[in-house]
């Protein structure tokens, strides 16, 4: 019988709802969704590990994972880049993924000039849809990609959490505390 993947799991209160967190042993972020959509994250895991290949454990503050997200609703934007994530998913999700780690805090791309990023200009719509799929938003900031006319396209969360998370990254971001 194959390991099962150990992962704690905490509650924290938000100024824009509830996120979940989810963290392996090794203090590794696994996914980060908003409270709201919790089948769509248990859905994701399972199709990461399957269904029987994880289970989660109702943890406080793992790994110091609960402080660092209250640090970045705090003002502390820059405390995300720092959290280490472990993901799932395809090589090209993955890769998808860890670019947008590349995007700073408190600016915004395009799906296009993400597919330009990872040498695939042709694969915007695969990039949306990698997007899409991301299992550890804000930490890995999908939030930050918008339309190419600057518009708040999709978000897993809803365009008006979207909206607040890019304002509090551009307030933020340039300041001593970010």
């Amino acid at each position: 019988m194959p390991d099962v993947l150990s992962l704690s799991i905490d509650r924290i209160h938000t100024p824009i709802g509830e996120l979940l967190l989810v963290v392996d042993d090794a203090g590794n972020l696994h996914a980060l969704d908003w409270a709201d959509y919790e089948e769509r994250m248990l859905r994701l895991l399972g199709l990461h590990y399957g269904k029987a290949g994880f289970k989660l454990e109702p943890a406080h503050n793992p790994h110091g994972m609960r402080d660092a997200i209250n640090r970045y609703f705090a003002g502390h934007v820059r405390v995300i880049d720092d959290i280490p994530v472990e993901t799932a998913g395809t090589p090209f999700q993955r890769l998808v993924w860890k670019e947008l780690r590349n995007i700073p805090s408190g600016s915004a791309i395009s799906y296009g000039k993400l597919a330009e990023r990872i040498g695939r200009p042709k694969a915007v719509r695969a990039v949306g849809l990698a997007n899409g799929s991301n299992p550890i938003g804000i930490v890995v900031p999908c939030h930050r990609v918008v339309g190419s006319n600057g518009s708040l396209t999709g978000y897993g969360g809803g365009v008006e959490r979207k909206r607040w998370l890019l304002e509090h990254e551009r307030k933020h971001a340039g300041s001593s505390t970010g």
